[in-house]
C-alpha cells in the first residue's frame, strides 16, 4: 500500500487508524500511520504493529514481536448503521478498547468473539495485556482510513499505576464529541447498563435565567386540555417538576437514531399535572441539568394523546387534577423546542405553583403501612452494598444495576432495607457510602426529629457501625419451599445439579442469580475467622491459575479447556481462602422490604414475621435444628467439642471417588466479605464495591488491599458439599453466616435449616452473669444440626454471583428440609 493518501477527516466514527500522510509535524501527536518512525526517542510498538500490518498482504498478523501493553479504556456502543444484509446477530454491542504502549495511545476495536471477556470483566481497564493478533478493518468509502482490531489478546493481572499523559498516535481519538470507532453517528454507553448518562455528549451546564414575561402568553394545563385538539400553536406552559423519571434507551441496530433516548417529566402547574416526554438529542443537553423542584417556562412544544397504558405516579397534591388525557411532547426539531429554567426568585405567590410534599415515614411507623403504598424515607446509611446486576429479559445482553443500603432514623433498632436501582444518576448511586449525608427537607417535622436525632449520635459510634460491601443474602426466601415456588417467576423452578456449571457459566459481571437445587448434605467445614487466610498473594495466585491465558475467536473452546484444567487443579486439597464473613447486625426479624416503583419512589412489601419459632431457645438455633430429640446443655457442650470443626458422612465416604463431576465453588473472596468503612480510605472502598469503570483513574497514592480492612464479620464460614440425588456430581459451595459479638442483642446468628427470613436468627437477650456463646460454640450447635440431615433429601437454595476476572461466588441461603418443603 502505498501513494498519496487523504488527511484524516473530523467527525464521527472516522477516528481510526489513518494511513500514511508522511511529515506531518512530528513534534506533536500524529493523525496517522507513519510509514518508517523517524522521531528519536522511545520505538513505539503500536507504531510497528501499525506499520507492519500496513506492509502486510494480509488481512491480519502477528506482530513480530509481542510486549505487554496497558489498558486505558473499555467502551461500549450500539453498532448502528450497517447494511441491512449486513445486520449482525446478538451481540448487538461493540467495544472499544484504548491501550498504552508508553509512547502512544490507541483506540482499537475489540473482535466481537473477545467480548466474553469483557461480560466477564477479564478484559477491564488498568491490566497488563499481551496482543498475539490483529487485523484492519478499512472504511470502504474514505481512502486510506482504517480501525486497528484486536483478535487474540491474554489478559495479565493489575498494574500499580498507568500514567494516562501518554498522547494519542492518532489525533482524532481526542476529538470532543467522544465517537465510537465504529457505529455510524453513535455515541458510548454506560459500560454495564444503559440507563446511566455516560461521556461528553451529556451537558451540565443549563442555567436558571430570568425571564421577561410582558410579551409571553401562558396557558393553564386545565385550559390547554380542554383546547389542545383545535390548536396548531400553543401558549407557553409555566409548570414545576415533581417528578423525574429514569432514561430509557430504545436504540436498536436497524434504527439510525443519533441518540435514542427517552425521559418523562411530571410538570404541574395550579389547574393540573401532565406527563412531558423529553425525547432523542434533547435528553443528552437537558437530563442532567433537570431536577425536582425547578420551575421551567415551556415554549414551541407539542402535545398528543397520552398512551392509555402508561403508569403515572401518585400526585404530589391529591386536589391537583391528574390530566392522563395528553402528553406535551419535547423534541429538537419536531419543533424545535425553547426551554428555560426560572429562578426561584422571580417566581411569584400569584402563579400558585404548587410546591413539593414529601410523605416521609419512619422506620417504626413503616411496619403498618399497606403493601404498596408509595411512600418517602430518609435517615443515615449505615451500610452500602456491593454493586450488582440483573438481567432484564433471558437471552438479551441489557442489564438492571442495583445495590441494597441500609438507612437508620433513630425511630427503630431496624433500618429501612432499600433495595436501590441506578436510576440515571451515576454520580449519586456510584458515590454513596455509609454515613453518608445529603440535602435534608429542614421544614418536615420528621425531618427535624431526624436532625435531633443526628445530633445526639457521636462520629465514633457511626464509624464503627458503618459498613460497606460483601455478599448480601437478600431478599429473603419464605419460610415452605411451597411459598418459595409461588413467589419465583421462573421457567424452571428447580435446576437440576448437572446444569449448575453452565449457569454459574453463563454469568456475566457482578450479575446475581439465585437458583433452588435437590440434593443431600454430605459434609460440612467449619473455617474459623481466627484460622482464616485473607491473604493477597495467595489470592492472586489462585486467580492466576484459572486466568485464560489467551483468547480465541472460537471462545467457547477456550473455556471449555480451562474447565477441564481448573477441574484438575481443584481436585486436590482445597485451602481456605479469604475467609473472614461475618455481617453486620442491622436487618429485623420482622421486615418490610423496600424497592423502587416508578419515578424512583419506594414502596414497602411485607415480609412475615418468624421470631417467635426461637423461643426459648437461648442458643439461638431455631427449633426446627431441635425437632428429633432433647438434646440437654451438657450433651450439647460435649458435641461442640466432638464436631466443632466438621463433619462427612458415611455416604460421602463411599461415595465422593465415583463421582462423574465434582464442582468445587467454595470460595470465599475479598469481594465477599462486609468491611468497616473508614473514611480515611473512602475512595477506595467506593470503587472495591462499586462496578469496574470504563476508563482508568489514577490512584491518588499508593492503593491499600482489601484484605487490609477489618471484616464486618467474626464467625468464619462454612465448606458444605451438595451431593447430587443419584450420587454421581457433587458441589462444594460457601456458607457465610451473620454473627456481629459486638452487639449481641443485635447480631445475626445465620444458621442453615432455619425458617427464618433469609436464614437470620436473633439471640435471646442474656443476663449480665449469662456467658454469651462464642463463635466454636455456635458453629459447633450449626454443624451438629446439620448431623441430623444425613441422607435426607433437602431442596438448598443458592446464591450464585459472578465477581468478574473468573471469581464466582456460590452461597449457600438456604435449605428445606422435608419438615417445610410443603
Amino acid at each position: 500500500m502505498s501513494g498519496e493518501l487523504e488527511q484524516p477527516q473530523a467527525g464521527p466514527s472516522r477516528a481510526g487508524l489513518n494511513l500514511p500522510n508522511p511529515e506531518r509535524n512530528q513534534t506533536g501527536v500524529p493523525g496517522e500511520v507513519i510509514r518508517r518512525a523517524r522521531t528519536q526517542g522511545p520505538t513505539s510498538w503500536i507504531q510497528k504493529v501499525l506499520e507492519q500490518i500496513t506492509d502486510s498482504p494480509l488481512q491480519s498478523v502477528t506482530p513480530s514481536e509481542v510486549v505487554p501493553v496497558a489498558v486505558l479504556a473499555v467502551q461500549r456502543y450500539l453498532l448502528e448503521g450497517e447494511p441491512r444484509d449486513r445486520i449482525p446477530k446478538p451481540p448487538f454491542y461493540c467495544y472499544d478498547v484504548t491501550i498504552s504502549d508508553g509512547v502512544y495511545q490507541e483506540k482499537c476495536y475489540l473482535d466481537p468473539s473477545l467480548n466474553f471477556l469483557v461480560y466477564k470483566n477479564i478484559l477491564k481497564v488498568g491490566i497488563e495485556m499481551k496482543i498475539f493478533r490483529v487485523s484492519c478493518l478499512y472504511n470502504e468509502k474514505r481512502l486510506g482510513q482504517g480501525i486497528l482490531c484486536i483478535d487474540n489478546v491474554h489478559c495479565g493481572g493489575t498494574l500499580d499505576t498507568i500514567s494516562v499523559e501518554t498522547p494519542f498516535r492518532n489525533s482524532a481519538h481526542e476529538e470532543i464529541p467522544e465517537r465510537p470507532l465504529r457505529g455510524g453517528k453513535s455515541h458510548y454507553l454506560a459500560l454495564w447498563n444503559n440507563e446511566d448518562p455516560y461521556g461528553d455528549i451529556w451537558l451540565t451546564n443549563k442555567q436558571p435565567e430570568e425571564h421577561n414575561f410582558n410579551n409571553t402568553r401562558i396557558i393553564s394545563l386545565s385550559h390547554l386540555e380542554m383546547t389542545w385538539n383545535n390548536r396548531k400553536n400553543f401558549p407557553a406552559l409555566l409548570v414545576r417538576i415533581l417528578h423525574k423519571s429514569r432514561l430509557r434507551y430504545y436504540g436498536k441496530p436497524d434504527k439510525k437514531m443519533i441518540e435514542p433516548y427517552q425521559t418523562f417529566l411530571e410538570v404541574a402547574d395550579s389547574s393540573g399535572t401532565v406527563s412531558v416526554i423529553m425525547w432523542n438529542a434533547l435528553c443528552p443537553e437537558w437530563y442532567k441539568s433537570l431536577r425536582v423542584g425547578l420551575v421551567l417556562l415551556l415554549q414551541d412544544y407539542s402535545v398528543k394523546k397520552s398512551y392509555p397504558f402508561r403508569l403515572h405516579p401518585l400526585p404530589v397534591d391529591p386536589q391537583i387534577k391528574l390530566i392522563s388525557t395528553m402528553e406535551v411532547c419535547l423534541n429538537l426539531r419536531d419543533p424545535p423546542n425553547n426551554i428555560i429554567i426560572i429562578p426561584e426568585r422571580q417566581v411569584k405567590p400569584e402563579w400558585r405553583l404548587p410546591k413539593l410534599n414529601h410523605r416521609f415515614v419512619t422506620r417504626s411507623e413503616l411496619d403498618n403501612m399497606a403493601e404498596k403504598q408509595i411512600c418517602d424515607v430518609i435517615g443515615i446509611l449505615v451500610f452500602v452494598g456491593r454493586v450488582q446486576r440483573s438481567k432484564k429479559k433471558e437471552n438479551r445482553e441489557d442489564f438492571w444495576s442495583y445495590r441494597w443500603i441500609h438507612i437508620a432514623d433513630g425511630t427503630s433498632q431496624h433500618p429501612f432495607i432499600v433495595e436501590l436501582f441506578s436510576t440515571s444518576q451515576p454520580e449519586i448511586f456510584e458515590n454513596i457510602c455509609p454515613s453518608h449525608r445529603g440535602q435534608l427537607c429542614a421544614n418536615d417535622s420528621k425531618v427535624k426529629n431526624l436532625i435531633r436525632w443526628i445530633k445526639t449520635k457521636t462520629d465514633s459510634g457511626e464509624k464503627k457501625n458503618a459498613v460497606i460491601g460483601g455478599y448480601y443474602p437478600f431478599p429473603p426466601v419464605p419460610e415452605t419451599f411451597s411459598k418459595y415456588r409461588n413467589s419465583v417467576k421462573v421457567e424452571s423452578l428447580l435446576t437440576a445439579i448437572s446444569e449448575v456449571r453452565k449457569e454459574i457459566e453463563d454469568l456475566q459481571y457482578r450479575e446475581q442469580k439465585r437458583i433452588a437445587i435437590q440434593g443431600i448434605i454430605t459434609v460440612i467445614k467449619y473455617i474459623p475467622h481466627s484460622s482464616a487466610t485473607e491473604n493477597a498473594s495467595a489470592s492472586e495466585t489462585f486467580q492466576n491459575a484459572n486466568r485464560p491465558s489467551t483468547s480465541q475467536a472460537a471462545g467457547r473452546e477456550s473455556q471449555s479447556q480451562e474447565r477441564d484444567d481448573k477441574q484438575h487443579q481443584e481436585d486436590g486439597p482445597v485451602s481456605p481462602q479469604c475467609c473472614q464473613t461475618t455481617y453486620t447486625s442491622l436487618s429485623p426479624t420482622k421486615k418490610k422490604r423496600i424497592v423502587q416503583g416508578p419515578y424512583d419512589k419506594l414502596v414497602p412489601v411485607p415480609q412475615p414475621d418468624f421470631s417467635s419459632q426461637t423461643k426459648g431457645n437461648k442458643s439461638g438455633i431455631p427449633s426446627i435444628f431441635q425437632r428429633r430429640e432433647s438434646v440437654s446443655t451438657s450433651m450439647q457442650g460435649k458435641a461442640r467439642k466432638t464436631i466443632s470443626h466438621g463433619w462427612e458422612s458415611q455416604l460421602w465416604r463411599e461415595k465422593k471417588f465415583g463421582l462423574v463431576d465434582h464442582l468445587h465453588y467454595s470460595s470465599v473472596y475479598p469481594e465477599s466479605i462486609p468491611r468497616k468503612f473508614t473514611v480515611e480510605h473512602k475512595s477506595f472502598l467506593i470503587q472495591q464495591y462499586n462496578s469496574q469503570p470504563a476508563k482508568y483513574i489514577p490512584p491518588e497514592e499508593r492503593p491499600p488491599k482489601l484484605n487490609d480492612f477489618k471484616s464486618a464479620r467474626s464467625l468464619g464460614h462454612f465448606e458444605v458439599t451438595i451431593l447430587g440425588l443419584n450420587h454421581e456430581i457433587a458441589i462444594d459451595v460457601a456458607f457465610l453466616p451473620m454473627y456481629c459479638p459486638e452487639d449481641i442483642r443485635a447480631s445475626q446468628i445465620d444458621t442453615l435449616l432455619t425458617c427464618m427470613n433469609y436464614s437470620c436468627v436473633y439471640p435471646q437477650e442474656v443476663n449480665g452473669n449469662e456467658r454469651v456463646p462464642g463463635p466454636r460454640a455456635i458453629a459447633g450447635d450449626i454443624i451438629k444440626a446439620v448431623t441430623e440431615l444425613d441422607r435426607t433429601h433437602v431442596v438448598c437454595i443458592l446464591d450464585i454471583c459472578n465477581l468478574g476476572n473468573n471469581k464466582v461466588e456460590v452461597c449457600l441461603h438456604k435449605i428445606y428440609s422435608p419438615d417445610n418443603i410443603y
